[in-house]
């Protein structure tokens, strides 16, 4: 391992950039599906050897740092390529027409996420000592840039470091007090402090950063095991839901030729007997995201033929596009990509319209608009002009049901965002098309990231997915019950009561503020220590 080490500080050239994309690439097999927590240690301990390597680069005070974010670059573009590849999927939906871009989507997106942890790296660089301290910074320099990469150019906290210790249960709980960000620091620290063991000096230096790393583990599993009630989640009364999944492949679900078959499927798969043929009727029934090729609202034929479905007292809530009326001198109205609530009459009760879009895939960026359109391209969903975002996250009142906080889609990987102001929901809902990515690891990495926002939140999760994954979570993670990717079917189950009030939405971002400031305390002290010293 000594020499494992040294040959990773000691390389130069295209052997120290390839050696970067490695180890990168080896931490995206820590993400879902795959959940090899050791990988994202074989992932980080090269980067903090990488790092060692940059001490001596250079004559000039800054080349250290540019070295640092480079190699943070070429790290990242490993990890985003490895991790994110499920992307070109959606490309090929409509190849005649996006196959071309392809390598945008793969490559492209990759390339500009890196930059984040290139940052990062360079953020490490300047707390960095050769001695366990440079674990802390950076666990303190990684977790900056994550947090940056969430919230900036409306934020991606895809396939953050902190799922590492998202996927198993136990570990799962640490949600509940510090949140995903709060995830992310814990994560690198515990699996950079392997790196001490060869470079150590002295047998106390070498066996110190990892013996708290490894304490540090098992008091996250300790406290998880803690949490979680041995009995099932009580259960809300008189709620019994049904959820749908038709595994519709993409290119069909938004074919207007195909309505009436999509909606005898819908109808069909709902009205179809449980998997026990015990359950009782349904007092409410969810359908995925977008489900129609059509506007629901406009269609009351589709209307009644939901009503006729519905028995009494029974509500549909369904993902659907909407359409304003268009203003005076306007041809069309504004579109939205909505969550419909409908009752036994065929009535719409209420909708909650999608705050956080997609970019590139629900709208373009108006800068974008004039030049993608004189190029004769269009975005992936067919809306004229795209979707409009709404202005603000609202709670759903749905009949029978505890008040909703409603998530679609993209919506659940954004911790802290998913309830909005005021009093407290005791339910998440996401309703999600994860049909663009086909067969691979990205529905995976989307549930497993709505699930973590259950625990955080202390609210149960009802998903309601086209493809897989559909859903039931309790506030604690636990499956209550669920749907595979790619299995046509429907889910009847209860309800989960609402947990706890937990210390993360109490805190907020204040957990994560006090764990970074602490650390950038320790670093700066360890600096001040380290100059007096020399």
């Amino acid at each position: 391992m000594m020499h494992l080490a040294d040959r990773v500080i000691f390389a130069r050239g295209w052997r120290r950039w390839l050696t970067a994309f490695a180890a990168g690439a080896v931490g995206a097999l820590a993400m879902p599906p795959f959940g090899i927590l050791p990988a994202l240690v074989l992932s980080l301990a090269p980067a903090v050897w990488l790092l060692d390597g940059t001490i001596k680069d250079g004559p000039s005070r800054w080349a250290p740092f540019r070295s640092a974010a480079f190699l943070g670059w070429f790290w990242g573009f490993g990890y985003f390529v490895a991790g994110l590849w499920w992307l070109g999927a959606a490309f090929l939906v409509e190849a005649d027409q996006f196959a071309w871009a392809m390598p945008f989507g793969v490559l492209g997106l990759p390339a500009l996420l890196a930059f984040f942890p290139a940052f990062g790296f360079a953020l490490s660089r300047v707390f960095w000592f050769p001695d366990a301290w440079r674990i802390l910074a950076l666990s303190f320099g990684l977790t900056v840039s994550e947090w940056l990469r969430g919230h900036l150019f409306t934020g991606f906290p895809w396939n953050n470091p902190g799922m590492a210790l998202g996927q198993n249960l136990w570990l799962l709980q640490s949600a509940s007090l510090v949140g995903l960000y709060g995830l992310t620091l814990l994560s690198i620290a515990i699996c950079a402090a392997p790196a001490v063991l060869p470079t150590g000096r002295t047998m106390r230096a070498r066996w110190t950063a990892p013996g708290i790393a490894a304490g540090l583990l098992l008091g996250l599993a300790a406290f998880g095991a803690w949490r979680i009630p041995s009995e099932a989640s009580v259960r809300v009364e008189d709620v019994r839901l049904r959820i749908m999944q038709p595994n519709l492949p993409q290119d069909a679900k938004f074919n207007p030729r195909n309505r009436d078959a999509i909606m005898r499927r819908y109808l069909a798969l709902s009205a179809s007997p449980s998997r026990d043929g015990k359950a009782a009727a349904p007092t409410h029934i969810v359908w995925p995201e977008s489900a129609f090729p059509f506007l629901l609202h406009r269609d009351p034929a589709s209307l009644a033929q939901i009503a006729t479905l519905l028995g009494p007292g029974s509500t549909l809530i369904t993902g659907a596009a909407r359409m304003d009326d268009p203003l005076p001198g306007e041809a069309v109205g504004k579109f939205y990509n909505a969550i419909q609530v409908i009752d036994e009459k065929g009535t719409i009760l209420g909708s909650y319209d999608k705050v956080h879009l997609v970019p590139f895939g629900e709208y373009v960026p108006k800068f974008l608009d004039t030049l993608i359109k004189a190029a004769g391209l269009r975005q992936f969903v067919h809306i004229p002009g795209g979707f409009e975002p709404s202005e603000q996250r609202a709670t759903l009142s749905i009949p029978g049901l505890p008040p909703v906080a409603a998530t679609i889609c993209y919506e659940a990987i954004f911790p802290g965002e998913v309830v909005a102001e005021g009093p407290r929901p005791n339910l998440i809902l996401n309703v999600t098309n994860d049909a663009w990515f086909g067969q691979t690891p990205g529905p995976y990495q989307h549930f497993a990231q709505a699930r973590l926002r259950a625990v955080e939140e202390g609210l149960p999760l009802v998903r309601a997915a086209n493809t897989g994954i559909s859903a039931v979570i309790d506030p604690f993670g636990r499956i209550v019950d669920n749907l595979p990717l790619g299995v046509e079917g429907v889910i009847d189950t209860s309800l989960p009561v609402a947990g706890p009030l937990t210390l993360y939405r109490q805190a907020g971002r204040f957990s994560l503020t006090a764990m970074l400031t602490i650390c950038l305390i320790l670093l700066i002290a360890r600096r001040r220590r380290k100059s007096t010293l020399n």
